[in-house]
């Protein structure tokens, strides 16, 4: 999902520079580090009550994309003068922040799965699995970076549409 989303906005973005996409992959990599040490905590703290929040795991992530999403495409629709005053817009750190808590917010059940381990353990798999976030954004990047110069104008509809089918998939997938 986290691959998916950075290749959205790189489609929309598509003059970013390495530092701004070193600091995109990094929020990713923090969600997807703090999520299963959220879920391991839940567990550990209160396991009957955080249960029953899990079935709303799946509606918190597809609302939060459809409203990115579909932010998005409207925007795309909007007149050629005010797409050239967006074109150089970056994603703001509000919209990173919800994406990154949207694309991770289903890593909360890794901390179930992780459980058993002891915390030192628990944090190492969470370390892992953000790196591997940052490495797998940061090629999403670049590819949705060069496919945003090719797309021009379509490229914010063509990002939308992904956060939307990200959404919808995160959402079938957990009901």
């Amino acid at each position: 999902d986290a691959f998916s989303v950075s290749v959205a906005n790189a489609l929309t973005e598509t003059g970013m520079r390495k530092c701004r996409m070193a600091a995109i992959a990094g929020v990713y990599a923090l969600f997807q580090i703090a999520m299963p040490l959220i879920g391991w905590s839940c567990v550990h703290a209160f396991v009957e009550r955080f249960r029953s929040f899990s079935r709303f795991i799946p509606w918190i992530a597809l609302l939060l994309l459809l409203f990115i999403g579909g932010k998005m495409l409207w925007e795309s629709f909007r007149s050629r003068e005010e797409e050239t005053e967006r074109a150089s817009a970056a994603v703001g750190a509000g919209t990173l922040l919800l994406q990154g808590l949207a694309t991770s917010i289903d890593a909360l059940s890794v901390g179930f799965t992780i459980a058993d381990y002891a915390f030192p353990y628990a944090r190492l798999s969470a370390a892992i699995i953000g790196a591997v976030t940052f490495a797998v954004c940061l090629v999403g990047l670049l590819i949705g970076k060069a496919v945003g110069k090719k797309l021009a104008g379509k490229a914010s509809a063509v990002g939308g549409l992904i956060l939307i089918a990200i959404g919808l998939k995160i959402f079938f997938s957990g009901v």
